[in-house]
């Protein structure tokens, strides 16, 4: 049975964050791609593997040396540029479209202006472009531009779910702006690396390893899971 829990504080995030740390180490924002480079590069990451969508990120780079080539080309010579990574029918068009978007609105073809506006403002400029939902987008500007925003994925939705910081029936595009409002800016990137941590190496979808779960005295799914056994 689902139960409704309260808003999330940022006091029990930092308490969730530091415990965390001492089960997987320090997290510390590393400088990526630039704006554009990243954008891309998340765009072709959607539904596909890490593997593939940096094989197709490669091979565009290869293909293209610069943006505006790959502006000019044919669409179906991005599409055969990006085949390894999956949907290129589809993120080849979107590709082109985000490019052109930007040249006409900025008038070249850079994302730096994003760095110097504040992140609601950056995260809504973003999500206007084709493809780029609110993960796409606060994953560039936590990424690409050290900026506080939360990207929420799989692995972020279920732990969160799982130890109580938002209810069993908040949505993963819900839960953005929820977990964003009680992570503190300076805890952005460590609690998102760290979940993803935890929900690949403990709280698992499958078998979860809750007996070795550094959070399990105040996982709220873990006590329910010991009053039904």
């Amino acid at each position: 049975m689902s139960r409704k829990v309260g808003q999330p504080t940022a006091r029990r995030v930092r308490g969730i964050v530091r415990q965390l740390e001492r089960a997987y180490g320090l997290r510390q924002w590393r400088r990526g791609l630039n704006g554009l480079d990243g954008l891309i590069a998340t765009i072709l990451s959607q539904n596909t593997s890490g593997a593939n969508s940096s094989r197709a990120f490669a091979r565009l780079k290869r293909t293209f040396p610069t943006w505006q080539e790959c502006l000019r080309a044919p669409v179906a010579r991005v599409e055969a540029a990006i085949r390894c990574g999956g949907l290129a029918h589809l993120k080849a068009r979107r590709i082109q479209a985000l490019l052109r978007h930007v040249e006409q609105e900025r008038g070249r073809l850079s994302l730096a202006f994003l760095g110097r506006w504040p992140v609601e403002q950056a995260r809504e400029w973003l999500m206007r472009l084709d493809g780029v939902g609110p993960k796409t987008a606060a994953c560039v500007l936590l990424f690409n531009f050290g900026r506080p925003a939360m990207p929420v994925d799989t692995h972020v939705h279920r732990v969160s779910r799982r130890v109580g910081l938002i209810d069993d029936r908040v949505t993963a595009e819900a839960a953005h702006a929820i977990l964003q409002a009680a992570c503190p800016d300076d805890c952005v990137y460590a609690f998102h690396v760290l979940l993803i941590a935890h929900g690949r190496q403990t709280c698992r979808a499958r078998n979860p390893l809750c007996n070795s779960c550094v959070l399990a005295r105040q996982c709220r799914w873990w006590r329910q899971r010991k009053r039904a056994s």
